[in-house]
């Protein structure tokens, strides 16, 4: 019969029930630390921006994969990953980072390497294969939980930021941005929020 914990610490030595314990209580920091290598072998499309960080970037032409829902991005149970996962495990791709979310209605894309640009992808009833011209964003970098809460805090300090801003304005809506799994801690996570940005629109005179 299995022993359950209890009776594992009171029949154990002192040393069994000591790496017991470490085990327990960092075993979920050592699946994180693993899944965090894991990650960094995929090929990133741009840099993370540093955490607190605000900046402007200029985002290169890119391939994505992108699937709709008709809700929020935040349901609990969108599907979206789902869809994308499917697709890229179908047609031999694979994974990059960072993976971009639209928040209302929820839109999940992922976005094709470099080293399978030239495969035939095309788009389903379930994911739609779109180019994206190159364009520049401004973005913040966030470390925590990926939340709606997060993410409508950071849109609002971009926002803050681009009222300030005399030559860029909003050119789109803001979005995510997440570069880590599902299984890393929520402190490690890694995340930004982009609002696309164009140069201000300036109004000429008016004639007399």
């Amino acid at each position: 019969m299995q022993e359950n914990v209890g009776d594992f610490l009171n029949q154990a030595n002192p040393s069994r029930v000591t790496s017991f314990m470490i085990v327990r209580i960092f075993f979920p920091f050592i699946t994180s630390f693993l899944f965090l290598h894991t990650l960094s072998a995929y090929e990133e499309m741009f840099e993370k921006t540093p955490v607190g960080e605000i900046k402007m970037i200029d985002l290169p032409e890119r391939t994505a994969l992108e699937a709709k829902s008709n809700g929020s991005y935040f349901q609990s149970d969108n599907g979206l990953f789902r869809k994308l996962f499917r697709y890229i495990s179908s047609n031999d791709l694979a994974m990059t980072t960072p993976v971009e979310a639209d928040v209302n209605p929820g839109k999940m894309r992922f976005f094709v390497g470099g080293n399978d640009q030239r495969k035939n992808n095309s788009s389903t009833k379930e994911v739609e294969v779109r180019k994206i011209a190159p364009h520049k964003v401004v973005a913040i970098g966030v470390r925590g939980s990926y939340s709606i809460k997060r993410f409508m805090e950071n849109k609002q300090k971009l926002e803050q930021w681009l009222a300030k801003e005399k030559k860029y304005e909003a050119a789109g809506d803001a979005y995510a941005v997440y570069w880590d799994g599902p299984f890393v801690l929520g402190f490690f996570k890694r995340s930004e929020v982009h609002i696309p940005i164009k140069l201000r629109e300036t109004k000429s005179p008016a004639k007399q």
